[in-house]
C-alpha cells in the first residue's frame, strides 16, 4: 500500500517522499474508523433498576438495610425491556409504584475462571497501560532494560526477563518445572494443576521466542526490590505475577441469578461468591477502561442470595 501511495505524494506534496508500509495502512484504518464514527446515529435509551432488600430484615428506624442490592429491569409484559425515552421510563416507574417485589426464580451454578496466558508483547503493552498507566513506548523501554540486565547486588548484572518482542505463549520445559515447584512451595498442592497448562498461539504467530517471563524464579520481585527503581519493579512484578498465575488452578465461583417479579415487570439480580481463589490469589487480568461494562466478577454482589421469598 505504501508503494502505491508514494507516487501520489510526489505529485501532490513533494518529490522524494516515501509512504511507510505500516503507517499508511494505519492511517487508512483510522480514517475508516472516523467515517464510521461520523456516520453513527445516536439513540436515546433508558434503563431502570430497583434497590431492594429482604423483607423483614431487622434494623432500627432510618438505618439503611445491610444487604441492599440492585436488580435491573429485563422484561415488561413478557418482552425485553426497551425504553426509548424518559416518558416511557416514568410511565413504567409509575406502574410499579405500590407493587410488591416477589422472587420467582433462583438459579445457582458453579463456574470456573481460567488464568490468562503469559505475556506476549502486545498483551504486555495493553496490561501495563491498564494496571500501571504506562504508555507502550515506556513499557518497551523498561522491558528492554529488564531483558538486557540489571545490577542485582552481589550477583552482578542479571537479565530478569526473556526477550520482550514475541507473539508466542510457549514456555520452555525448564521454566514450567521451575514455576510448578514455586507454586507448590509457595501456595500448596491445592493450587497446582495435575499437569502443566499450555496456551494456543494465535494463527500466524511467530514462535521463535518464548512468552515474556522471568528468567529465574529465584529472582523474586520482593527479593530484588532494593535494586530496582519504582517503575522497573512494577513492570517486573506484573510479568512475574502473570507468569506464575498462568500455571495455577482456575478460580471457582458460585454464581446466583435471581428473577424478581413486580406486576408485569421482571427484574433480575446476579451475584457471585469466590469459592476458591485459584490463580486470582496471585494475579487478575485488567480490563480496558473504554470497555464500559464491567465483568460479572466486578459487578458481583458478594453475599449469597438464598432463602429470600419476598423483597
Amino acid at each position: 500500500m505504501g508503494y502505491q501511495i508514494s507516487p501520489l505524494l510526489w505529485q501532490k506534496v513533494k518529490r522524494g517522499l516515501s509512504a511507510g508500509r505500516v503507517q499508511s495502512v494505519a492511517v487508512r484504518l483510522i480514517c475508516d474508523r472516523e467515517k464510521e464514527i461520523q456516520a453513527f446515529i445516536s439513540r436515546e435509551y433508558w434503563s431502570i433498576a430497583a434497590l431492594l432488600s429482604p423483607e423483614g430484615e431487622a434494623r432500627t428506624p432510618g438505618e439503611s438495610p445491610s444487604s441492599t442490592f440492585e436488580a435491573k429491569l429485563v422484561k415488561v409484559q413478557g418482552k425485553a425491556a426497551k425504553i426509548a425515552n424518559q416518558e416511557q421510563a416514568d410511565r413504567i416507574v409509575a406502574q410499579l409504584s405500590g407493587e410488591s417485589f416477589q422472587v420467582t426464580r433462583i438459579d445457582r451454578k458453579e463456574r470456573l475462571r481460567n488464568p490468562s496466558a503469559p505475556f506476549t508483547t502486545s498483551q504486555l503493552q495493553q496490561e501495563a497501560f491498564r494496571k500501571l498507566r504506562f504508555p507502550a513506548k515506556k513499557t518497551m523501554f523498561l522491558a528492554q532494560r529488564l531483558y538486557e540486565g540489571v545490577e542485582v547486588g552481589d550477583q552482578g548484572l542479571a537479565g530478569l526477563i526473556t526477550y520482550m518482542r514475541t507473539d508466542s505463549t510457549r514456555v520452555s520445559k525448564e521454566a514450567l518445572e521451575a514455576v510448578r515447584g514455586h507454586i507448590l512451595k509457595q501456595y500448596g498442592p491445592e493450587y497446582l494443576p495435575s499437569r502443566p497448562l499450555s496456551y494456543p498461539n494465535k494463527k500466524g504467530a511467530q514462535d521463535a521466542h518464548e512468552a515474556i517471563r522471568p528468567t529465574s524464579l529465584d529472582l523474586n520481585p520482593d527479593r530484588i526490590a532494593p535494586y530496582l527503581e519504582k517503575d522497573l519493579l512494577a513492570l517486573y512484578r506484573l510479568i512475574w505475577n502473570r507468569f506464575v498465575a498462568s500455571q495455577m488452578k482456575p478460580a471457582k465461583i458460585d454464581q446466583t441469578s435471581v428473577d424478581i417479579a413486580a406486576g408485569e415487570a421482571l427484574f433480575r439480580a446476579t451475584g457471585s461468591i469466590l469459592k476458591f481463589p485459584g490463580f486470582t490469589k496471585v494475579y487478575v487480568a485488567g480490563k480496558d477502561l473504554t470497555e464500559g461494562e464491567a465483568s460479572e466478577e466486578d459487578q458481583a454482589i458478594n453475599y449469597p442470595i438464598s432463602g429470600w421469598n419476598n423483597c
